[in-house]
């Protein structure tokens, strides 16, 4: 049974039942800020509803299979914060998904848009399903029902989606279509990341790549690193990485070790990316790869290097590995990869970490300039994407560097305190109604 407070005297945790979203990988983001606003000064009843999300939205999802079965999934969309604008962030198709870690992601997005300064608040969601266990049309009856359900959420005035995990360009236009047979008429800044063919700009796991390997420079340069061709582990050869490791390659950086889901390769003196990738698409993995030696995942961690790049799941860089690591610098290529107790470690080492919100803020970014793309009916050609993302990411970069160094903090806390007092400053403004 829950005891209530007395009116004047405020609730302990300990008194109420938790929220459905307090799941580690909340309460993890919810560290993350305490900490931030704690050293911020700021005050704490301006960041308590920060703490939780705005609206959270769970539906259920009945799907026909092709045998003709009906299967029932769990779906979600939460809106962290929309003080600066329509809710933007990706779906993802996760078979283990819950509320929490989708309402995590929502409060990533917020920070990682604040602080890019894009006029977006942070949204996500997905669905609780195995992509594996799918056919393409199952996948795609499922994806237009998932639409149907949360439909009134979404708008390119509301809630912008784009792809996330395990969804795609082609997930993007199921959802396109949906929303705009429902309206009857075509929508296409309802999504971003759908195909150029209906109003697509880039391939937005594209430009994640391409801020990774931009933000992997601007790291080298900001410690002067000595070395001519640095060297790099990237876990996760999936879109992001792969990418990752293409550009850095052909920019001299040396690729030692990679990761996917089969298994971990080392070569000190180098791997071929363009080689590597031939090998995967012939045998479906790096397992027993010729021109490498085979290591576990915790060891391609370890591996000593000058930037590891963990581009894969979170999580990966925790308080029980963190000072076995013997890279320099650390670029997060996916979302919350390092945990606030792994920060502080790093912190003590010297290693400087590009934070998430900063290093792989280029896919939200090409999806704001698609998106505006879209509204205006405006097409920018491809080179001039890339030269107004890379203005805009060096911009925030130098930005953060700023921060950072005058008021001595690392750059996740100084990108996360920059984000955090645009999204304080806009609510106060904003004021409260009624």
């Amino acid at each position: 049974m829950t005891t209530k407070a007395k009116p004047n005297e405020p609730e302990s945790p300990g008194m109420t039942m938790p929220n459905e979203w307090e799941t580690p990988d909340f309460l993890m983001a919810q560290r993350r800020l305490d900490k931030v606003a704690t050293l911020m000064n700021a005050d704490p009843h301006a960041v308590r509803p920060l703490r939780n999300p705005k609206r959270c939205l769970c539906v259920v999802v009945p799907s026909r299979m092709d045998d003709g079965t009906l299967k029932t999934l769990t779906a979600y969309r939460v809106h962290h914060d929309i003080s600066l604008g329509p809710g933007k962030g990706g779906i993802r198709f996760r078979p283990n998904l819950d509320l929490g870690e989708v309402a995590a992601m929502a409060m990533l997005m917020t920070w990682k848009c604040a602080l890019m300064d894009l006029p977006f608040g942070g949204a996500h969601g997905g669905i609780r399903l195995d992509t594996n266990d799918y056919s393409k049309k199952e996948l795609e009856r499922i994806t237009r029902r998932y639409t149907s359900e949360i439909i009134e959420l979404l708008g390119p005035n509301e809630d912008i989606p784009g792809p996330d995990l395990h969804t795609n360009e082609q997930t993007m236009a199921w959802i396109m279509d949906t929303y705009s047979v429902n309206l009857g008429h075509t929508v296409p800044s309802i999504v971003t990341g759908k195909p150029k063919s209906i109003g697509g700009s880039l391939n937005l796991l594209e430009t994640v790549g391409f801020g990774v390997a931009y933000c992997a420079k601007r790291a080298v340069a900001r410690t002067q690193l000595a070395d001519k061709s640095p060297t790099i582990v990237i876990q996760g050869m999936g879109r992001v990485g792969s990418v990752l490791a293409r550009r850095l390659h052909e920019q001299g950086f040396t690729v030692v070790g990679v990761s996917d889901s089969s298994g971990a390769l080392y070569n000190a003196k180098g791997l071929d990316p363009a080689k590597l990738r031939e090998y995967v698409d012939s045998t479906g993995g790096l397992v027993n790869y010729p021109e490498a030696q085979s290591v576990t995942s915790d060891e391609l961690l370890e591996l000593k290097c000058d930037i590891l790049a963990p581009c894969a799941v979170p999580d990966q860089i925790l308080a029980s590995n963190a000072d076995k690591l013997k890279c320099k610098i650390i670029v997060e290529g996916a979302n919350g990869p390092t945990t606030p107790e792994a920060d502080d470690i790093l912190d003590d080492k010297g290693v400087v970490v590009f934070p998430d919100i900063l290093a792989n803020a280029a896919g939200v970014t090409a999806g704001y300039f698609e998106w505006v793309q879209g509204i205006m009916r405006l097409f920018w050609t491809e080179d001039e994407v890339y030269t107004r993302l890379e203005k805009l990411v060096g911009r925030t970069c130098d930005r953060v560097f700023h921060v950072a160094d005058e008021k001595k903090m690392t750059l996740r806390t100084a990108s996360m305190s920059i984000a955090i007092e645009r999204v304080l400053e806009a609510r106060r403004v904003r004021g409260l109604y009624p």
